[in-house]
């Protein structure tokens, strides 16, 4: 049973529930392209991994305290008395937790006898890519640079509405082409270093079928995002994980859109929605 929303589900936004479909969707997107791929092609999934300082609150394992102590009095080379000061006391222990991250992308590789090479590199963006000030999103801007400086294609898939703008594209030059968007899909071809193909997405409307491009001159792989969001939403725990009836669509929907989403719950079943 698939999401009640036509296209991108906007309670699957929420920075808890998102990473699960993250990586449900890099599984799915991995499982659709491989049988379409021209042989030597195939798509491996890739994994980064980062350590973040974590908002999480945890008391010290150890409060450490000096308490005052009386100076010792010792006897000058003068014989006047001269004071000692205590100088051992025990450091306060202060913990900063941390969390370890895990971001998984697909790459499609192609081989040549014992050679292998990089072709497509496929990013689903995370929030932690458009987080100003996480390490995630410096990792990621810095890959990105690395692969539009390469001879690698770049495909990137921006389904969350929140955060700052990170796909390749720059976002005034997209906005001024197209008008506004909820989400995109930013294509960038290493072969024509100056245009970005993009799929603006609305949310009222399905997720496209996008090209994946290979090297030149074998042409381009389709892949149905539609079938790859509705597989791996039917995947997941989100139709029993979320109550569409009461929980909040975050971030916020724009008023006309908040009310057609009340409207698709509605027809759904849950009349009582408060998105």
């Amino acid at each position: 049973m698939p999401s009640p929303f036509p296209g991108m589900d906007p309670y699957l936004e929420d920075a808890d529930i998102f990473p699960s479909l993250h990586g449900n969707l890099v599984f799915v997107i991995q499982e659709l392209l491989q049988p379409n791929l021209p042989e030597p092609y195939f798509a491996k999934t890739n994994e980064r991994v980062w350590v973040e300082m974590s908002a999480r609150y945890i008391e010290p394992d150890v409060d450490v305290f000096a308490s005052p102590r009386r100076p010792q009095r010792t006897r000058s080379a003068r014989g006047g008395a001269a004071v000692a000061e205590a100088r051992r006391v025990q450091p306060v222990v202060v913990t900063v937790p941390h969390d370890e991250h895990r971001e998984t992308q697909i790459d499609i590789w192609t081989r040549r006898g014992s050679e292998k090479r990089l072709v497509t590199t496929i990013e689903v963006v995370s929030p932690s890519n458009k987080t100003p000030g996480q390490h995630g999103r410096d990792l990621y801007l810095k890959k990105q640079r690395e692969i539009l400086d390469s001879d690698v294609h770049l495909v990137e898939i921006d389904l969350l509405r929140g955060g700052e703008h990170t796909t390749a594209v720059p976002l005034a030059a997209a906005v001024r082409a197209m008008g506004r968007f909820d989400y995109h899909v930013c294509i960038h071809r290493f072969d024509n270093l100056e245009d970005y193909f993009i799929y603006p997405i609305q949310l009222a409307n399905p997720l496209p079928e996008i090209s994946i491009p290979l090297l030149p001159g074998d042409g381009d792989v389709r892949l149905d995002l539609q079938a790859a969001m509705n597989r791996a939403y039917d995947a997941g725990p989100y139709r029993r994980e979320i109550d569409y009836a009461h929980d909040k669509i975050t971030p916020p929907l724009r008023p006309p859109l908040a009310k057609w989403a009340k409207s698709v719950i509605a027809g759904h079943g849950h009349p009582e929605s408060q998105a």
